[in-house]
């Protein structure tokens, strides 16, 4: 089947890169145009009924109108020489504010705005106002509704402070917006310029090293296109399947699908261009749609079983309780089977039509290059493989040992980041008021005995909270308007990101609540401290389950793809280690060496996708080539030797440039991403250059023909499945 695919993609070559133009600018306008129509940014949405945040959470939606998709922020208003309020300020600030209640914002329409984009203009709503102890300042809350991450959501509160700042500097007074879209916005705004020469640089340095390489322009810019289509296709479809279902995505996600597409797309390009020009160099009289046609069958066999892997162990996070997995998980399995489809169609026919024109002008196919350190790598693989094991299980073996006491930090990024206008106004607010007063921990209260609620009913409640060390402030009971519901709002000392927020909300203020529970009410403990503290522990509850089941299921799919029964546990074992030697780093790094609370908590999901996934890849390509060099005569020695020369330049070079553009997120102010971005860089080295052209081979050399047992290369099953074209020239 996957031998017909190719096939008919080399043979039809102008058609099927018409249907994919046609189709990939189609599926990626409808992509960025409804993306964020299908994504919600409440982390608490994603929790089940059962957790406490949860419960809170909805009281809040049911009782107290509390919108999903509202985006809560804090506007400081003071004087601008410095004074304290007067009650005449005061009264001026209310008056303003009365009136900006009433007026609508109208989104602007820029020339970044997309086709068929969301109109945003709204009706902002305020809220609570608040006069800080010592007079310094005034404080609004504001709500705004719209996902915060889509641009025109951005662009209607960029609209909003504009004309609130303008209209309190009439009054004599200036303004400070922090929390919600006012924080998102500052970051986006300080981190353009670094985040456009940054990404300038990285695509510089893919297309320079594949120039390097290849001394084709073609074959540098190429891939990347072809990944750019397949992938603004695959994001289109995920989309388009979020809005027919109803089931949304989490904010995260099309950025993880983007990233994770890139990878494996130009992965599987980067090895037929590698196959594609050997196979030209062997067969000088082959026509390039010939050569392409064998070749794209050949690889697409590896390429499949690589992907298929990889869609496996995504999906089992359809298993988790956490909502954000269970999504994220069925939709990177369907944007892989998109690029998985590209792979076989559109990428040969791209090989296909240009022929030996991709490597112009490059004069590498009139000759076989010297074998180089690729072929001194082979040889010294297939001469010494039981110390280059021992040396690599030892390496990896002493990254893995910084796991010990390693801690999740669910800070939402920490200390860092850009010192943003969002920041200082906090950091105002905070000298004044509890830190927390921007985003309150909310105690919400509903009556299970049918009789009304009252603050007199729930005093008992209040003081307790009020004495909990860490509680700076208590907010005065507000009642929902039918008095079957209660809100007690605790403004704590610790900013709710922080992790000394959620071990106050988990563990005092929980055990306070249900302490002083009164007689015929339920209580539930919500807030963005609350709604962390229980992720935490979703998460802790997920990974221990869908690891085994992924490890689990990635060996069966394994086994059936490479019918062998070494084959699959060699790759397994090669790839855990891999993983935990990547965590043992990051953790060795960032919380031992840095001091940092621990590890960011979407850090093992995250490696997970990457590693696991494109170390999985790596070792099938290049299993895949030892086999095929095993089912030709030679001893199974020389068969490493031969694959390791000709496929560890590819191995190389995909994991240099995916190492090069994951790690430009290591720049990044924001410690969650800092991490992320160095993790994902040192896990791909590794699996490139450690598992995947050292580890993998050098124990296939100590196996030998019995790593494919019980079908071996050298036997007539073997070479009948290995089957080479009868005119090939051997290499090596």
């Amino acid at each position: 089947m996957i031998r017909a695919l190719t096939g008919c993609s080399t043979r039809n070559p102008w058609k099927v890169i018409a249907l994919w133009a046609v189709l990939g600018i189609a599926l990626t306008i409808m992509g960025q145009a409804f993306v964020f129509r299908a994504t919600q940014t409440g982390n608490g949405d994603f929790l089940p009924a059962h957790y406490d945040s949860a419960a809170a959470l909805k009281i809040a939606e049911e009782s107290f109108g509390v919108r999903p998709d509202s985006d809560p922020l804090t506007v400081l208003v003071a004087r601008s020489d410095g004074a304290a309020l007067s009650p005449a300020d005061e009264r001026r600030v209310d008056e303003v504010t009365d009136r900006l209640a009433g007026e609508r914002i109208v989104m602007p329409v820029t020339k970044n705005t997309m086709p068929l984009a969301q109109d945003h203009s709204q009706v902002p709503v305020f809220g609570g106002r608040l006069t800080a102890p010592d007079r310094a300042f005034r404080l609004l809350s504001v709500e705004l509704k719209g996902n915060p991450a889509d641009p025109g959501v951005q662009d209607t509160y960029r609209a909003f402070r504009d004309h609130t700042r303008e209209a309190f500097r009439e009054a004599g007074l200036r303004t400070g917006f922090t929390g919600g879209p006012a924080t998102g916005v500052d970051t986006v705004d300080a981190e353009k310029t670094r985040t456009a020469v940054v990404g300038a640089v990285m695509t510089g340095l893919i297309v320079l090293l594949h120039v390097l390489v290849f001394r084709s322009l073609a074959a540098a810019l190429l891939p990347l296109v072809a990944v750019a289509v397949i992938g603004g296709a695959a994001t289109g479809v995920v989309v388009g399947a979020s809005l027919l279902t109803g089931i949304q995505l989490a904010a995260s996600t099309p950025g993880l699908i983007n990233v994770v597409l890139v990878g494996i797309g130009v992965d599987y390009f980067l090895f037929l261009l590698f196959r594609f020009r050997e196979r030209l160099r062997t067969h000088p009289t082959e026509s390039g749609r010939d050569a392409a046609r064998e070749v794209a069958g050949r690889v697409g066999t590896a390429v499949t079983s690589a992907a298929l892997t990889i869609v496996a162990a995504f999906a089992t996070l359809g298993i988790a309780s956490f909502g954000q997995f269970r999504v994220l998980g069925p939709a990177i399995a369907v944007s892989v089977l998109v690029m998985l489809l590209g792979s076989l169609t559109l990428m040969p026919a791209l090989l296909a039509v240009t022929g030996r024109g991709m490597f112009w002008p490059s004069r590498s196919l009139r000759h076989e290059p010297p074998a180089g350190a690729a072929g001194r790598l082979g040889a010294l693989v297939a001469r010494r493989p039981t110390a280059l094991v021992i040396a690599s299980v030892a390496l990896l073996g002493a990254l893995a040992a910084g796991l010990t006491g390693m801690r999740m930090d669910y800070g939402q990024g920490g200390a860092g980041g850009e010192r943003t206008a969002a920041v200082e106004t906090a950091e105002e607010i905070a000298r004044s008021l509890p830190a927390g007063v921007s985003d309150p921990t909310g105690v919400f209260v509903s009556a299970e005995d049918g009789a009304p609620l009252s603050a007199e009913r729930l005093a008992g409640l209040a003081g307790a909270l009020a004495e909990v060390p860490g509680v700076g402030r208590v907010v005065p009971t507000v009642l929902s308007e039918d008095r079957g519901a209660a809100r007690i709002d605790l403004l704590l000392t610790a900013g709710s990101g922080t992790q000394q927020a959620r071990d106050l909300v988990s563990g005092p203020v929980r055990e306070t609540v249900r302490a002083n529970l009164p007689v015929g009410t339920e209580v539930h403990v919500g807030g963005t401290a609350a709604v962390f503290a229980d992720i935490s522990v979703a998460v802790d509850e997920d990974l221990k389950v869908i690891f085994p089941v992924a490890a689990v299921l990635i060996g069966i799919i394994l086994l059936v793809l490479l019918r062998s029964l070494p084959a699959p546990l060699v790759l397994m074992v090669a790839v855990g280690l891999g993983f935990a030697a990547t965590l043992g780093a990051s953790t060795l790094v960032f919380q031992h060496g840095l001091g940092r609370p621990g590890v960011d908590f979407t850090l093992p999901l995250v490696l997970f996708l990457f590693v696991v996934a494109l170390g999985t890849d790596y070792n099938i390509l290049i299993g895949d080539r030892i086999r095929e060099e095993m089912g030709r005569p030679g001893s199974a020695r020389d068969a490493v030797a031969r694959a390791v020369r000709h496929t560890a330049p590819a191995v190389a070079t995909a994991g240099l440039v995916l190492a090069a553009s994951f790690g430009s997120l290591a720049v990044s102010p924001q410690p969650g991403t800092q991490q992320i971005g160095f993790a994902t860089a040192v896990g791909i080295l590794l699996s490139a250059f450690v598992l995947s052209i050292v580890l993998v081979p050098a124990v296939i050399a100590l196996l030998g023909r019995s790593t494919w047992w019980p079908v071996k290369p050298g036997s007539a099953a073997g070479r009948a499945e290995a089957a080479p074209p009868a005119d090939r020239v051997p290499v090596g």
